[in-house]
């Protein structure tokens, strides 16, 4: 009980740190830098320099545009009153297009705003991506930060372009909003014979309670043999010492397994990248190749009939689709 280190105890402060030169043609880092205390209890004290560079600018910018043309229209759902506003934010929609207008682009009122504001917020999500993947390049990194994130944009993807557009219509898509796109969420299951069933969201499901397990399990390791100095997790990759040897003999002794100071960071990346793959393709195939998740689960023997209650299920009529 004589160490715990769950915050940082001692804030180092020194000259600020600007980082590695910018290759020439670069736009400059920001002047101002400084220091929070509230930040350095659980991270690195220090507050920039920030770098946007074209890409960054240009990204904050179409997010600026879509954080906009949402919230007006919010802002105008309730005539324009500001305590109605902050009252209901978080019931407050944009919705996208009916179904009538297909993949069409419909009047602003009825679906084009949602429609102008998915275009520059997809935009802003690709150009920040371009620029994490650029920024590694220039570091001399690897790019696994980049192909991670690329694993959430591509769930992004499949709800709001993919699946809309291989439905044939926009009103397939979320809509923007706290609660509406929640109660998207349920009203999809409950129409294709509950995601429950589907087996790509029980992947997604384990991957994303596994990452969760993994990253707090290996914090928690870190943490625990900090006073080794642990946290110098280069260094002891490559040069055993009494950190690693004890956070290994730690995990043999309760689990029977460990992972390396390494290969831990594999298993985190998969683990949380994998969640968002395969919840992007359980998505997908939902509607598109699978109309009835819970009669795919008795037709392939992973879930039971349910007792006859006389009631006939919509999806067993003539002319349902199959």
């Amino acid at each position: 009980m004589g160490y715990q280190n769950i915050f940082t105890q001692v804030q180092i402060r020194g000259p600020v740190e600007t980082g590695p030169p910018l290759p020439h043609g670069d736009f400059p880092r920001t002047e101002t830098a400084g220091y929070s205390y509230l930040m350095g209890l659980f991270a690195n004290a220090q507050l920039g320099p920030i770098y946007l560079g074209r890409l960054g600018l240009a990204s904050i910018i179409c997010g600026l545009i879509a954080f906009e043309i949402i919230g007006l229209n919010m802002w105008a759902s309730v005539n324009w009153d500001p305590v109605q506003f902050v009252r209901q934010l978080f019931w407050l929609a944009l919705e996208p297009p009916a179904p009538k207008y297909g993949l069409s682009i419909p009047p602003l009122a009825e679906g084009g705003w949602w429609l102008m504001a998915g275009f520059f917020l997809t935009t802003a999500i690709i150009l920040w991506w371009a620029r994490t993947y650029r920024r590694a390049r220039a570091l001399g990194m690897g790019t696994h930060v980049a192909w991670a994130f690329a694993a959430a944009i591509w769930l992004y993807l499949v709800l709001g372009f993919i699946r809309p557009v291989l439905m044939g219509s926009w009103a397939e898509a979320v809509p923007f909003g706290i609660f509406p796109h929640l109660d998207w969420t349920a009203a999809f299951s409950i129409r294709y014979g509950n995601l429950f069933y589907n087996p790509f969201h029980c992947f997604s499901i384990v991957f994303l309670y596994g990452s969760t397990l993994l990253f707090a399990m290996h914090g928690a390791t870190i943490l625990a043999v900090g006073r080794y100095g642990g946290e110098r997790e280069l260094e002891q990759i490559t040069d055993r010492g009494t950190a690693s040897e004890r956070a290994a003999l730690f995990w043999r002794w309760t689990m029977g397994f460990n992972a390396t100071m390494e290969s831990i960071h594999r298993w985190a990346w998969w683990f949380a990248v994998l969640t968002t793959l395969t919840g992007g393709i359980g998505i997908l195939l939902t509607g598109t190749v699978v109309d009835n998740w819970y009669l795919f689960a008795v037709e392939h023997g992973y879930a039971t009939q349910y007792p006859a209650t006389g009631i006939v299920d919509p999806s067993t009529l003539p002319g349902a689709p199959q």
